[in-house]
């Protein structure tokens, strides 16, 4: 049934809503391990590649492979490793409105365990060196969608971007704290929560949410619970299991579309990027889970987190059902 209501709706996939994307570009060095390393050990690595990740980016990515126009603002500065990062966005016909920053990108190396979970040892660059000015730069019209991720919002320039999304009329952000969730003062989560925003949370991420604020993590009792503290709709994904959305007047569960898992990295940001696909098309908060679920299964079931698929890739994937 999900698969035959993708194949119906991917033909109307367009941009109806303007698409911001504020976030990182980093270096991923992704190697795979027998294990996670303990304290004193000397363990062997086997590197896959050095491939151009970052939340932002691989969003990115994804929205223009499903043909949805999105300003990208992924600040690139100067060195090695913006250089990679900026012949790779070239590569896939992006531009970001931030260029020629002072200093180089981060990068982090990306350990990957033998049933595809990553662990992530991260260096911060430029990405999280945001300022007035560069803000100044951004135009945000009205009924936007604005993507920004918790790794932004909670290093030393969360401040300043939260008091910019409050500056702004009449937009939707959509924000994936990913594991910075717990990291994000309680002032801070306050003001973020008071801008209404579209909150998307793995299985974990919704657990640490359910501790910090007191909410049952029963799903359905979390959802209605996390409504009732917010007022602003939430989803959760639970990996094969699908993934639930909450809103005021819906909720449901969309199930996952099967997949061989190769590696799980990109895999929440390939799932925004296709629910920002969905929900700028004008589709409903379900419709955009269901094609949030069908680009997150893809990316995992291929190496590196920037490799969505195109339209073409899903109908194809999927016509024989």
């Amino acid at each position: 049934m999900s698969a035959t209501r993708l194949q119906t709706l991917l033909p109307q996939l367009h941009s109806q809503r303007p698409v911001t994307v504020v976030g990182a570009a980093v270096i991923d060095v992704i190697a795979d391990a027998y294990a996670l390393p303990w304290r004193g050990c000397d363990i062997e690595l086997k590197q896959q590649g050095v491939n151009v990740g970052g939340c932002a980016l691989n969003i990115a990515v994804a929205l223009k492979r499903l043909g949805i126009d999105a300003s990208n603002a992924l600040p690139l500065g100067q060195g090695v490793w913006a250089d990679i990062i900026r012949k790779r966005m070239a590569k896939e016909g992006l531009r970001s409105l931030i260029d020629n920053a002072e200093g180089d990108n981060g990068w982090c190396l990306a350990l990957v365990e033998p049933d595809g979970e990553r662990t992530f040892m991260s260096f911060s660059g430029v990405e999280n060196q945001w300022n007035a000015d560069w803000l100044a730069q951004l135009t945000i019209p009205r009924h936007s969608l604005l993507y920004l991720s918790g790794y932004q919002l909670a290093s030393g320039c969360g401040e300043l971007l939260v008091q910019w999304l409050e500056s702004l009329d009449e937009v939707t952000p959509f924000i994936d704290f990913g594991p910075r969730i717990g990291d994000i003062s309680e002032a801070l989560m306050n003001r973020i929560m008071a801008c209404r925003p579209l909150v998307s949370l793995n299985r974990q991420e919704a657990e640490i949410a359910a501790e910090r604020f007191a909410l049952s993590y029963d799903i359905a009792d979390f959802g209605a619970a996390w409504l009732k503290r917010f007022a602003t709709p939430v989803v959760v994904r639970h990996d094969k299991d699908g993934a639930w959305y909450f809103t005021e007047h819906t909720s449901g569960c969309v199930p996952a579309f099967p997949t061989t898992v190769v590696d799980t990295i990109g895999a929440g940001d390939s799932h925004a990027g296709g629910m920002l696909a969905g929900l700028a098309s004008g589709w409903s908060l379900g419709d955009a889970v269901l094609l949030g679920n069908a680009v997150a299964s893809w990316v995992v079931g291929h190496r590196g987190g920037d490799c969505a698929p195109s339209c073409e890739a899903l109908l194809l994937a999927h016509k024989d059902v």
